[in-house]
């Protein structure tokens, strides 16, 4: 199972951590898995290429762990459309991907 954490500060998305595996299918055609990873991969090249702005970041294997360095409208904006898209997918597949948040 997917398990995205999302980080709440002043009411606002901070960051957001995503650890595990779909296990949805075998890896390859798995398309839960690989819609968690490019919609994340999306949101954070949008914050850091796009907006410029510096995030704390560890990557690894089926993590992904992003905190920005400094409170930004726009990119907890773009948190918050993660968070969205993520939980409406929890919706299509809720033996697959568990959404919660941390204050």
């Amino acid at each position: 199972m997917i398990d995205a954490v999302f980080y709440i500060r002043n009411q606002k998305t901070n960051g957001f951590k995503i650890s595990g595996h779909s296990d949805f299918s075998e890896e390859g055609p798995d398309i839960v898995c690989a819609a968690v990873s490019s919609a994340c991969y999306m949101a954070v090249n949008t914050v850091t290429e796009i907006l410029g702005c510096g995030i704390e970041e560890d990557v690894d294997d089926g993590y992904m762990k992003i905190t920005l360095k400094d409170a930004n409208k726009n990119a907890q904006d773009i948190f918050d459309g993660l968070k969205l898209h993520l939980s409406e997918l929890s919706k299509d597949y809720p033996d697959f991907i568990k959404i919660s948040t941390e204050v």
